[in-house]
Formats: structure tokens, sequence, C-alpha cells
């Protein structure tokens, strides 16, 4: 079985922002957002048609959209805001990936 770089990178992520220094309410959505984002690419990856995949796939794509807001929100600078901007940019380029489709979301 392949390595699903997407989900790993997710996983960084979702560590990176549990040691981010952010209070009250915005940590909690972001925590929320951020491990929504590796579950949903996990529960998609297990999912047989390309529809079922997309629909997940894009769930996580919000989720990391709504990450790079809190972390403006919060102005959050550095390297969590790249990895966002990488995440992002990655989930994008999956849900527009026939081949990840194909080979059941493995990258």
């Amino acid at each position: 079985m392949k390595t699903f770089r997407t989900l790993e990178l997710s996983v960084q992520f979702y560590e990176m922002v549990e040691a981010e220094n952010i209070k009250g309410h915005l940590r909690d959505q972001l925590l929320r957002a951020s491990s929504s984002i590796s579950l949903n690419l996990s529960e998609g990856n297990a999912k047989r048609t390309t529809a079922e995949k997309k629909r997940f796939y894009q769930i996580a794509y919000a989720s990391a959209q709504e990450c790079k807001t809190i972390l403006q929100l919060a102005k959050a600078e550095g390297e969590i805001r790249d990895l966002a901007d990488k995440l992002n940019a990655w989930i994008y380029n999956l849900l527009k990936s026939e081949i990840t489709v194909r080979n059941f979301g493995e990258t």
C-alpha cells in the first residue's frame, strides 16, 4: 500500500496546532477543524466510489480553509501558516487529480 502523504501532512499540521499558543474559542475551533481534515481524508480514502471520495476530500478542504482563516484571525505566523498553505494546496490537488481518485486516494 502506498503512503497517503496528504493524510500524513494533515496529522503533522494537527500536531503543530496542538502546540500553538492560541487562546479561547479560536483554539477550540482550530483544534476541531484541524482534526476534521485528517478524519475526512482518512474516511474518504476508505470509500470506493469517486463521488464518495471527492465528497470527503471536499469537506477536508473546507476545514483546511477554515484553519487558514482562524490562523489569520489569531495572527499566527511562520511555520504553521506555511504548513496550512501547503496542506490546502495538497488537498486541492487531491480533489483535482483523477489518478489519485482512481487509486483510492493514495498519493
